[in-house]
């Protein structure tokens, strides 16, 4: 199925649809197609004779699943759509379905512009789900130029070769020590200035929606996101409450890291409560009056994305560690899950 700019491949979730005999579908689906909600579930319907639901819910990545939420309804399976599983991930709730929504979008044009801003020979490539099975046209177009690309399969979070994450950069960090910088291409800016943030290489993006380069804007971005990150450790040194937010969903949950963190504080002689939700957002911390301090241990980015909404700062682990004296500012990482 082409829609909006990317295929959609259903038949292996068909084939096995047809073989459990499903009779009723959730969908999971980006916020990014559910314009078009009408012509999928009506694809889908006609192709499997299911009756489909659609959880509204929105949906940030395979992380975040439903599967154990629908246990006691008369749903059969999931199809998530747009995200590549996260292979670390185990469930025992309704089976899910992955199905990646591939891009039509021809990247050959964006690629070579890129060339020139490219540091050094061995480069780097990274991409997200949408664009990895352009990777091997990106290496030939590399090559083409005498340029050595290079390509990673990450951790055990990541699916595809040189996908790399909001929350996982492990493609390109294991590569890092072997590459002079990095060709990401994609859409948005947090997955590169995320990249460069964590191996401290120079990082090149290339959009092929926009058809812009980004280098030195990403340097500037990356440097402001730093300057807010510092003034919220800055802050997070004054309290004396913190309140250390967990994830109810399957793929955000470090529970260890949680109670790690809940020791630390307080054998600083200061306190923590720990918070459990499925959803963080600006409103949801107002009610928290007492608390001073927020540390995420849920996705990276709800400490990053909102800065300027939160009226009081909420950090990371690593930024923790600096804010109890466990880390120094110049050592600074981003969290990574």
């Amino acid at each position: 199925m082409e829609i909006e700019g990317y295929i959609i491949d259903f038949k292996d979730a068909f084939d096995n649809i047809a073989k459990n005999k499903w009779k009723t579908i959730a969908i999971q689906i980006p916020e990014g197609l559910k314009g078009r909600i009408k012509s999928i579930t009506e694809y889908i319907e006609n192709e499997t004779n299911a009756k489909v639901i659609v959880v509204a819910d929105p949906c940030f990545g395979a992380c975040d699943l439903v599967e154990n939420k629908l246990n006691n309804t008369n749903i059969d399976g999931v199809l998530h759509i747009g995200h590549a599983q996260i292979p670390q991930i185990e469930t025992e709730g309704i089976k899910t379905i992955y199905i990646n929504a591939k891009s039509t979008i021809k990247i050959g044009k964006i690629v070579e512009e890129a060339i020139p801003y490219l540091l050094g020979k061995n480069i780097g490539i990274v991409t997200t789900t949408q664009h990895v099975h352009e990777i091997s046209s990106i290496k030939d177009i590399l090559k083409k130029h005498k340029l050595n690309p290079m390509t990673s399969r990450g951790d055990s979070r990541i699916f595809y070769e040189g996908q790399i994450l909001g929350c996982n950069f492990s493609a390109g960090t294991t590569i890092s020590d072997k590459v002079d910088s990095f060709l990401f291409v994609g859409s948005g800016t947090f997955h590169p200035i995320g990249l460069a943030l964590i191996t401290k290489k120079p990082v090149v993006a290339a959009d092929p929606f926009t058809g812009k380069i980004l280098r030195e804007e990403l340097e500037k971005l990356k440097d402001r996101i730093l300057r807010q990150r510092f003034g919220a450790i800055e802050l997070a040194k004054q309290a004396e409450l913190f309140g250390i937010l967990m994830s109810s969903k399957i793929g955000q949950q470090r529970i260890e890291m949680a109670n790690h963190l809940n020791k630390l504080i307080e054998s600083e002689g200061k306190s923590s409560i720990m918070i459990v939700a499925d959803l963080f957002s600006a409103s949801f911390f107002e009610g928290f009056r007492e608390i001073d301090c927020f540390v995420s241990t849920a996705c990276p980015r709800v400490a990053i994305d909102d800065y300027l909404q939160y009226k009081k700062p909420i950090i990371t682990p690593i930024e923790l560690e600096i804010v109890l004296n466990k880390r120094k500012w110049e050592d600074y990482i981003l969290d990574t899950i």
